[in-house]
């Protein structure tokens, strides 16, 4: 104990933090992002299917025009999963990428939904997958007619990767062109080309497709499947989003660019000079929130954050950190992260109060649940939001969950409830936007005595604060005769200072001033 005190006497005495006001938030782009999977999130029109209509329809929900509010979720940006044309429930096979999917609405809904974000100042990016296409999507019937008839003056001829049946790479999937002696790459499906990006008239157009968005008033992209684009040439696909993000920054100069690189570290590592992309090793059942949640030892993970960070900025001094806990292509986190006893709790604190932009999936603010489980589908975690309400949005199909397993409560309950994990998320979010250095700063990590307490000196221009976590299912007490300016909590159980005490509570978290 006498350690601790040390400890944290030298690091309150060196800071000297103040929140920026209202008016002097940036608009930058350390915003926390919300992903939301479309199809299950808010129906508007009685037909089960979630739609950009729904969405607008629940903008005050996520964030209601007051930048230092408490009553909405307060979220700073949207990630919609894609909305265009397209035969599958998920619509990573698009027909047209010019087109809104008529299950979605029309080109007038996503105005307006980008009108009305804009006026909450939140970005919407959006999903786009073009590693691949639809099967069905005009420029593949071109390629196939072509091939047929080998018509090698038709524009699209080349436009998917193809090879001869007896000379096909290794390492890599074809299906066959019917009546022919070739196949195309089909990686991912069958019912799913893949695009020659060697193709000058290829990254023409999908240029032209991120123009036309940009031009409507989009922020920025989410890209799919990004390191996929040339499946055993790596060079090449660094060189293409090197050119392409390039490209996009001449027609937006602040374009929010992130990119899906599911690979080990190193490897991500190697696409950072180009673009943003989603920290996997804090997400999943396995990631390092999880392992610190779980081990109650939050040493590995301060030095991981400390480290990473660094390694970030020696990479591109501009890049940011993108963490999360879970997606669309992921079980739920609540499958693994207790809410009734905290664990969830932690876990929102460990991403949320950490540095760069990090990224909410629909549903996790209120612990829903959702796995592959024995039916192996990916619908199960996709499913309907949790409203509590009259919405009539339903489960995908194909999902096979069981309502009954959804045991955290709805927006509705946990609306009305202060310790809720939802009003956790909600002041996450807050602390986020009052301290400034949250998103933005360098993180130092710090320690004490006891393996469950740790966290982070921040320090942001000139600004310094700290924010300590306790992953135990226990209190922690601190005696110091400083004087604190103020202290946040956020957590299962919060914090507190009092009679020179400071009681950070299990699974909680302070951030001191």
């Amino acid at each position: 104990m006498k350690k601790i005190l040390i400890v944290l006497i030298l690091l309150l005495s060196l800071s000297g933090c103040s929140s920026k006001k209202e008016a002097d938030l940036t608009n930058d782009n350390y915003r926390v992002f919300y992903e939301i999977f479309v199809g299950s999130f808010s129906d508007s029109n009685g037909d089960g299917i979630g739609d950009l209509r729904g969405i607008i329809n629940r903008l005050d929900y996520l964030n209601d025009g007051n930048v230092l509010s408490k009553s909405s979720l307060g979220i700073q940006g949207i990630w919609l999963t894609p909305i265009f044309y397209s035969p599958s429930y998920h619509k990573y096979d698009v027909i047209d990428y010019y087109r809104i999917d008529p299950q979605f609405g029309t080109q007038d809904d996503l105005d307006e939904l980008i009108s009305e974000c804009h006026k909450r100042n939140v970005l919407v990016i959006l999903d786009i997958a073009f590693n691949h296409t639809s099967s069905q999507n005009e420029w593949f019937k071109s390629f196939v007619e072509a091939h047929q008839n080998n018509d090698y003056a038709n524009k699209y001829y080349d436009f998917y990767t193809y090879a001869y049946k007896n000379d096909s790479p290794g390492g890599r999937s074809f299906c066959d062109i019917s009546w022919t002696d070739q196949n195309y790459e089909c990686n991912f499906s069958y019912d799913m080309p893949e695009l020659n990006f060697d193709n000058p008239d290829v990254r023409n157009e999908v240029l032209n497709i991120a123009r036309f968005y940009l031009d409507k008033g989009i922020d920025g992209f989410r890209f799919d499947a990004a390191k996929y684009l040339y499946l055993t040439d790596k060079n090449s696909t660094e060189n293409f989003w090197k050119w392409y993000t390039d490209e996009l920054k001449k027609i937006k100069e602040d374009v929010y660019l992130v990119g899906e690189v599911w690979s080990s570290e190193s490897e991500v590592n190697e696409y950072i000079d180009e673009l943003n992309c989603f920290n996997f090793s804090m997400a999943q059942n396995n990631g390092m929130i999880a392992e610190c949640v779980k081990s109650s030892d939050i040493g590995r993970y301060t030095a991981y954050i400390e480290n990473y960070q660094n390694t970030l900025r020696s990479i591109d001094g501009d890049a940011m950190p993108i963490p999360f806990l879970s997606n669309h292509d992921m079980d739920r986190s609540a499958g693994y992260l207790n809410v009734q006893n905290g664990e969830a709790y932690l876990a929102s604190d460990l991403y949320l109060l950490s540095s760069g932009s990090p990224f909410i999936y629909y549903g996790e603010e209120i612990g829903m649940k959702g796995s592959r489980g024995g039916a192996n589908t990916d619908a199960n975690r996709r499913l309907k939001m949790l409203w509590g309400d009259q919405d009539t949005v339903e489960d995908p199909e194909g999902s096979t969950y069981e309502l009954k397993n959804q045991i955290n409560g709805t927006v509705a309950e946990q609306s009305k409830n202060e310790n809720s994990l939802l009003n956790n998320y909600k002041k996450l979010i807050y602390l986020r936007k009052k301290y400034p250095a949250i998103a933005r700063g360098t993180y130092e990590k710090i320690s004490f005595d006891q393996p469950s307490l740790g966290g982070f000196k921040v320090s942001y221009e000139d600004k310094t604060l700290y924010v300590i976590h306790n992953c135990s299912d226990e209190e922690i007490k601190i005696k110091t005769d400083l004087f604190i300016k103020s202290l946040d909590h956020a957590g299962f159980a919060g914090s507190s200072f009092k009679n020179g005490e400071l009681t950070v509570g299990p699974y909680s978290s302070a951030i001191l001033e």
